[in-house]
């Protein structure tokens, strides 16, 4: 068993996302309550070949643990081969193998969400990877390609059987990409299916959503993605929630204006691109801050042209200053994000 589902401990992860869950966001999630991390996923070629920018990804701080790297590709022999070196760098807890992402550039390759296509390779590249390294290996996983072929009771059996210790399965086919709903009733299926820990995924952002689904199925633990990317302080509300059946209050204006600050901060001096080339890749990030805010309509519009934090701090007094007439702000009334407009979508 690993050490995070001890004593009917009930884990919340924070989901591996492509392109939002770097180093520094995670250190923010594991802050506010996040207690098992995985990071960006990341090419096994890449790893293999000592691409900077690739290694790059598997970069964590201490405070993070447990944490695991997560690979993608078709050859297992080379992903354990890029597992060992992973080990060798960086000593994470786990490996996880993506069985998952939808996204073409990878499923062309033979890689993510496209193995659940193909049993006998995707057992051959989950038992290579365990074979290859003496710490725990994973799996996420989609619970099908399709809605005609969803198979995931009968994948996750395999992968049990291939030496996995835990799986995450996100109740979404590769077809549905981030669209319709998460079928729970399937995760509930795989749950009862296999004796190792399942980690449910899929339409939580709540601490009410985190009890139904614990109540309901047989779940170890729930993977919290893209609720995260726009309030990381669901961690905490959920937990605050399991433990007292309370509601905390939503963060404030200025709370999340703090945490849009401390996150620029923290990412300027871990990259070598300078301010104004950080600050550019953080406005979808800031952005998403502003889901469900009053608002918030202005705030994107300035934040999708900003360059540095001089400029945030500016956007930030200019809107306190006048966040009681939010008339003047050309919106009334909470403004939630267009999923199209500013919320990146993962994987």
């Amino acid at each position: 068993m690993l050490p995070w589902f001890n004593n009917d401990t009930f884990p919340l992860y924070l989901a591996p996302m492509a392109g939002v869950t770097d180093v520094v966001f995670r250190s923010i999630c594991k802050e506010l309550g996040a207690d098992v991390m995985v990071t960006e996923f990341v090419s096994a070629e890449g790893i293999l070949q000592r691409d900077d920018r690739t290694r790059h990804y598997v970069d964590f701080d201490e405070p993070q643990r447990p944490l695991g790297v997560q690979l993608f590709g078709s050859d297992g022999v080379r992903m354990g081969e890029a597992a060992r070196k992973i080990i060798d760098w960086k000593q994470p807890d786990f490996i996880d193998i993506n069985f998952g992402c939808p996204v073409n550039k990878v499923v062309s390759k033979n890689g993510g969400s496209s193995l659940l296509r193909d049993c006998p390779l995707l057992a051959s590249v989950a038992r290579e990877v365990a074979k290859a390294v003496s710490i725990p290996v994973t799996a996420k996983m989609r619970i099908g390609w399709d809605s005609q072929s969803v198979n995931a009771v009968d994948v996750a059996r395999i992968l049990e059987d291939s030496g996995m210790q835990a799986i995450a399965v996100h109740g979404r086919t590769k077809a549905q990409g981030y669209s319709g709903h998460a079928d729970w009733d399937v995760i509930a299926q795989v749950a009862d299916a296999v004796k190792i820990p399942v980690i449910g995924n899929g339409d939580i952002s709540s601490g009410l959503d985190v009890e139904v689904r614990r109540a309901q199925t047989n779940v170890s633990g729930i993977m919290i993605g893209r609720a995260a990317m726009t309030n990381p302080w669901v961690f905490r509300e959920a937990k605050h929630y399991l433990t007292t059946g309370e509601h905390l209050p939503s963060a404030t204006v200025e709370q999340r204006f703090d945490l849009m600050r401390r996150h620029c901060l923290m990412a300027i001096p871990r990259s070598t691109r300078g301010e104004f080339e950080v600050m550019r890749s953080m406005r979808t990030r800031l952005m998403n801050y502003t889901k469900n805010l009053q608002g918030g309509k202005f705030l994107r519009g300035r934040f999708s042209h900003i360059t540095s934090v001089m400029e945030l701090e500016d956007i930030m007094a200019d809107f306190l200053a006048r966040k009681d007439s939010l008339h003047d702000l050309g919106t009334a009334g909470a403004d939630p994000v267009e999923e199209t407009e500013s919320v990146s979508q993962p994987e």
